[in-house]
């Protein structure tokens, strides 16, 4: 896997979001945020999740989506259950994944970060096949960027977020990256 200058991964499929824009000068990348995401919550499969990150989400289609109705997200990465990379944003680029967020002190965390979203929930085990895509991402943006820090997304924003969740193994994902 290679992540090339423009900051797209060679095996990913790529969807381009409009939801992003250019991160603020002189700030390297540092930071990957992994997050989950299923729409409607705790159902997987389909493309309500591409849908929202390129606003083309039916608000109609489920009375859940109702709530989403003109939001403007996105991350840089999608990891399906089935082991898929989904590609939104350029690594180049700064996606709307974290939102009000802090990291060591340092707040807006889309400026520094690379999002990963896990399709799945809190309480529900991620496959084996996500673990293993997510370790073969994660090497090859730690080759070509300046990440010194992994968190979940409940780690820059306590007050707000839950993800990725307590079915996350930590300690599974830390041991397949080195």
């Amino acid at each position: 896997m290679i992540v090339d200058a423009a900051g797209r991964v060679d095996e990913a499929r790529h969807v381009d979001s409009p939801n992003c824009d250019d991160r603020p000068g002189g700030g390297a990348i540092s930071l990957l945020v992994i997050h989950n995401i299923s729409l409607p919550p705790g159902q997987f499969g389909g493309d309500a999740i591409e849908r929202l990150f390129t606003n083309e989400l039916d608000p109609a289609a489920h009375p859940y989506f109702q709530t989403l109705a003109g939001v403007r997200v996105s991350a840089h990465f999608l990891i399906r259950r089935s082991g898929e990379l989904v590609q939104f944003v350029p690594c180049v680029k700064r996606a709307w994944h974290a939102g009000a967020s802090a990291w060591c002190g340092r707040a807006g965390c889309n400026d520094f970060s690379i999002g990963v979203e896990l399709e799945g929930a809190d309480d529900v085990p991620y496959a084996q096949a996500q673990y293993r895509l997510l370790a073969q991402l994660t090497r090859a943006l730690r080759s070509a960027y300046p990440i010194s820090d992994i968190v979940g997304h409940s780690e820059i924003a306590p007050a707000r977020k839950t993800d990725p969740g307590a079915s996350f193994d930590w300690a599974r994902f830390r041991s397949s990256i080195g």
